[in-house]
């Protein structure tokens, strides 16, 4: 799988990091419709996961609507028009950042502090 890096001291699960990192190949158009994926023993074997793992991201890639499966011929990207894409990307976004969110509250961040990090994020 190329592009893919699977981090094993990332707090996000595994499952979770094959997710994003391909639906970001998706949305940016690095990965064009009609597209196979890798069967799911092979993406698991060439990233050394479990096959669980694999499986478990295919199906909320499936979830979101990024790709459909063919049973007996497996799984392929949607799609999907560029207006289609741009509000899959907008409901990604705010999935994650509801869960990201919870972080911050946690430690009961002000906006004032959040918006400080955005911003200094966004300007280096």
């Amino acid at each position: 799988m190329t592009g893919i890096i699977i981090s094993n001291t990332s707090d996000k699960p595994i499952y979770q990091q094959l997710f994003e990192q391909i639906s970001s190949q998706i949305l940016s158009g690095g990965l064009k419709s009609d597209f196979s994926l890798p069967p799911i023993r092979t993406a698991a074997k060439e990233l050394r996961i479990s096959v669980i793992t694999v499986k478990k991201a295919w199906e909320e890639l499936e979830r979101a609507g990024l790709i459909y499966t063919i049973t007996g011929k497996g799984c392929f990207i949607s799609d999907l028009s560029k207006n289609e894409l741009d509000g899959k990307r907008g409901q990604i976004l705010k999935e994650q950042f509801s869960r990201d969110i919870k972080f911050y509250d946690n430690l009961e961040t002000t906006k004032e502090e959040f918006i400080g990090l955005v911003d200094e994020h966004f300007s280096v």
